[in-house]
């Protein structure tokens, strides 16, 4: 079990879904992007949605939230959701957590496939999934998903995350630390104000890189999703803090890749590239 400072820190699996693989690619040509990524009959590809659960004496912390449930026929069609060997209640029950167990939820951003869990339905009204819990969002992010882009509004399922806001227990807040080992990271290539997840206890470094890179084949500098606003920061982005993972030897976390958890990084004469691939959080 992976541990960074007072935290254990554990992969929750909360199932797969898909989307179409050229637009999750950008302009990287299918035979190059297909090698890694294969798609269906319908061009969509293989996502994962990896949550992390921190555990220590005073906190149980789970970031992210996946895809969640309680979607129609139609979305779960489209998306190719499939929750049937694992979900976030099934995941956390197999480590003796209960919903009413989480302190914490902090979310990288508020598209629907990483706030999706954050909420469940009783006859039709969202609540809470995690009860007693405080969840974390960037201010300048919440602020932007109440009036996003034509281009992302879509991503943006309101009564996923606005009752958390109703109901008090969205924290909204522009912090860059949340303790000694957790801090986020606000990155504007995805969405504005996305916050990445670095931990770290000063000996070991790791970076949930939520959308910035979604998969280990997502390394190279110029494959990017078409889904980002603004690509050219997202490059910039990714120059920044793939050079800080080969400097200062970080590892990074993928949340959508099904088969790799994590990578570590080297800069080749090609450009930046996985140095070691891990099936699982070590």
């Amino acid at each position: 079990m992976l541990k960074i400072g007072k935290y254990t820190v554990e992969e929750i699996k909360t199932g797969t879904f898909a989307l179409d693989g050229g637009a999750m690619f950008g302009i990287i040509p299918k035979p190059l992007w297909e090698k890694t990524n294969p798609p269906d009959e319908k061009n969509r590809i293989q996502l994962g949605a990896r949550c992390l659960l921190l555990q220590s004496d005073s906190k149980k912390i789970l970031i992210e939230t996946g895809i969640g449930n309680g979607w129609d026929d139609k979305f779960n069609s489209i998306y190719k959701v499939n929750q049937s060997e694992n979900n976030l209640f099934i995941s956390l029950k197999e480590k003796g957590i209960a919903p009413s167990d989480i302190t914490d939820v902090i979310l990288t951003h508020l598209h629907f496939d990483h706030v999706g869990g954050a909420v469940i339905f009783e006859d039709g009204k969202p609540l809470p999934t995690f009860p007693n819990a405080n969840y974390f969002v960037q201010k300048e992010h919440f602020e932007y998903s109440q009036n996003p882009s034509e281009k992302d509004k879509g991503s943006f399922i309101k009564n996923r995350f606005v009752p958390l806001a109703e109901d008090g227990v969205l924290n909204i807040n522009d912090n860059d630390q949340f303790d000694d080992e957790i801090s986020f990271i606000k990155v504007y290539g995805h969405t504005i104000a996305q916050q990445l997840i670095k931990l770290s206890d000063g000996n070991q470094t790791y970076l949930y890189a939520a959308d910035l890179i979604p998969f280990y084949s997502q390394i190279p500098i110029v494959y990017l999703m078409s889904y980002d606003i603004y690509p050219l920061k997202t490059i910039a982005e990714k120059n920044k803090y793939l050079s800080l993972a080969v400097e200062e030897d970080w590892k990074i976390i993928f949340g959508h890749d099904p088969n790799i958890a994590m990578a570590t990084i080297q800069k080749t004469d090609k450009g930046f590239a996985h140095k070691e691939l891990f099936n699982e959080l070590k």
